[in-house]
């Protein structure tokens, strides 16, 4: 049977870290580790809290043997350097605690519809939605049963499975082409079963490109671009494809690139341009406003699934649960959250005592 020890000694394999090394970045002498490891003294809670953190693994199934069934398992859209060829999530700690309140706000909803299996097959995903899908793609995904929270604060997208059910979190970037990349890339992960694809996981730079990958394929199909003539579009013919297709004047380089259809030179300076500086030169919504700045605006609100919403109303007047969780999801002072709420039961006089006892 496994000890505590062995469980250990597989996470410095897998994080890929020798036993001195781990002593000396948790406070402990070699000796004390040694031994530890071969079950001749106990770990203390503190030691193995700190080797969890060090090895990134779960303390829960350090001490168990099994998966804490509350832990947040998070797989993050990466950056890329292009130069270097490295990805990174530089903001992870700092998103954390955001990411632990929305675990939370899902788990105080009760028992939620479970999620559906997503096909890892590309084409059958777009075969879900309808054409044009990437107008209304948070609306499409809820009737899929993928749920898509928007926050203040984050530093990167992330997927994550929250009592069964598939849970994008973005952040409030105002930024309508990243964020459909984002939606892509992170239904990637979970159409593929990824988890836990964070920077330094075992095979987190393969899964990354894999998403990456289906992002790609969903947003920006071959045979779609195929059937433009990319050496003859004038450029306010693309700016209405950039816009109609939701996606970024970089992602589109790209993915021309990796197919080799070579663009006009017109076409070629115009994709090194900023997504807003084409649209806002060559691509004009007549009698219909600002819609560009109305997109970036709508991708910059607060959101959390209307469901989870009215859970949280439900247990709330039920008095399973407090309000400030529901407030903090419409982001406002729970003290200013009119909702039904149980009636405080009322303290009884001697005198009514006296007459329930008499």
């Amino acid at each position: 049977m496994a000890t505590i020890g062995d469980r250990v000694r597989t996470a410095m394999s897998s994080a890929g870290m020798q036993q001195k090394q781990l002593a000396e970045r948790v406070g402990m002498t070699p000796d004390s580790l040694s031994r530890a490891l071969n079950d001749q003294r106990g770990f203390a809670a503190v030691e193995l809290a700190a080797i969890a953190t060090e090895l990134r693994a779960d303390v829960h199934e350090l001490i168990t043997g099994t998966p804490d069934p509350h832990r947040l398992v998070l797989s993050a859209r990466h950056t890329f350097d292009h130069e270097t060829g490295s990805r990174t999530v530089d903001g992870l700690g700092g998103d954390s605690a955001l990411l632990d309140d929305v675990r939370l706000a899902f788990a105080q909803a009760g028992t939620a519809r479970p999620g559906v299996e997503l096909p890892s097959d590309v084409e059958q995903m777009r075969g879900l939605f309808p054409e044009g899908f990437v107008w209304r793609f948070i609306d499409h995904l809820a009737e899929i049963e993928v749920d898509v929270v928007r926050l203040d604060g984050l530093s990167a997208a992330y997927s994550l499975t929250v009592e069964g059910r598939p849970v994008i979190v973005l952040p409030e970037s105002g930024n309508w082409f990243r964020e459909n990349w984002s939606l892509a890339h992170e239904l990637g992960h979970l159409a593929l079963g990824h988890e836990g694809v964070i920077e330094g996981s075992s095979g987190f730079e393969a899964k990354e490109s894999a998403a990456n990958s289906f992002a790609a394929k969903l947003l920006l199909p071959e045979t779609q671009l195929r059937q433009t003539a990319w050496n003859q579009i004038r450029l306010p013919a693309l700016a209405e494809l950039v816009w109609d297709w939701g996606i970024s004047t970089d992602a589109l380089r790209r993915r021309l690139n990796a197919h080799a259809l070579e663009p006009s030179d017109e076409v070629g300076t115009a994709l090194s341009w900023t997504t807003q500086k084409l649209l806002r030169r060559h691509w004009k919504g007549a009698n219909v406003g600002d819609p560009i700045s109305r997109r970036m605006t709508e991708a910059g609100e607060r959101r959390f699934p209307a469901w989870l919403q009215e859970a949280h109303l439900e247990r709330i007047a039920e008095g399973a649960v407090g309000k400030g969780t529901l407030a903090w999801m419409l982001g406002v002072p729970a003290d200013s959250l009119e909702v039904d709420e149980p009636k405080a039961a009322q303290e009884l006089t001697d005198d009514a005592l006296a007459a329930l006892l008499g």
